[in-house]
């Protein structure tokens, strides 16, 4: 597919992202927890037995609209509880691993991440556990991994070379979606797209030949950015290897909404 027939399904696709609620802006619900974070690892997202790895387990299972398809994985969010005898006011910072359907809260957290949001004093953990379901406010935030400065592209084991191509996107940075992928040999100009197979995967079964380069459409301002990056896949890529993208995505998208309090919380 050519360039300009790309730009329209970034178009279309954008619009249907932007129109959720201002992820940036303090939501109020309530937040339960898994009794295992091995209960995450079979997510939505995807991301497997990696999920337990990213902010030390921090992870949650968030509502359609915030999941948003599988747009939402990866995003990151500082929740605290609200119980000023139990919980702390800075709270703590969780990555969405996978879909919550329950009507009753928000999001469901990792038994470590609900356990950060307690004071800093013995005991008071463990007694917000036993709370089960606690009232929380929200809002997003950027992911912050340490070390990982660069977006990663991981190839998928079921990827078969050279016909079908799924990969994942792995510790992106900024406060937005990536909307549309696009793929095409290095040096071409003549790209073809990806689309969003489940979770955070995406697939295409025309694969070109040789290295490969991707450009990310992400939701950035109030409009849409793309965001090119060259020499991403070596002509030799393997599935189940991770590859450095040599970008990072560090947009904020500017939702239409009255402006709010979106600091981070102390």
């Amino acid at each position: 597919m050519g360039g300009c027939c790309c730009f329209l399904f970034f178009v279309v696709v954008l619009f249907v992202s932007s129109v959720d609620a201002c992820d940036r802006c303090p939501h109020r619900s309530k937040a339960a927890f898994f009794s295992s974070a091995s209960a995450l690892s079979s997510g939505a997202c995807s991301y497997g037995s990696m999920a337990t790895a990213f902010f030390a387990g921090h992870i949650a299972a968030a509502v359609p609209s915030i999941y948003k398809d599988g747009a939402g994985c990866g995003a990151c969010f500082q929740v605290r509880c609200n119980n000023p005898s139990l919980c702390s006011t800075k709270g703590t910072t969780v990555m969405v691993t996978d879909l919550n359907m329950s009507n009753q809260t928000d999001l469901v957290l990792s038994s470590r991440a609900f356990r950060a949001m307690a004071k800093p004093v013995v005991g008071a953990d463990r007694d917000l556990l036993k709370q089960g379901i606690v009232d929380i406010e929200y809002h997003r935030v950027p992911c912050d991994y340490g070390n990982k400065k660069m977006l990663n592209v991981r190839v998928e084991e079921s990827s078969k070379k050279p016909y079908y191509l799924a990969i994942k996107l792995l510790y992106q940075g900024g406060q937005t979606e990536v909307v549309g992928i696009d793929i095409a040999q290095v040096g071409s100009s003549n790209w073809g797209y990806m689309t969003r197979s489940h979770g955070a995967v995406w697939v295409t079964d025309k694969v070109p030949n040789g290295p490969l380069q991707f450009r990310f459409l992400v939701t950035a301002g109030y409009d849409g950015e793309m965001i090119l990056s060259q020499k991403v896949l070596p002509a030799n890529w393997e599935a189940g290897k991770t590859y450095d993208a040599g970008v990072q995505i560090t947009d904020i998208a500017q939702e239409g909404c009255d402006p709010c309090d979106d600091h981070i919380w102390n």
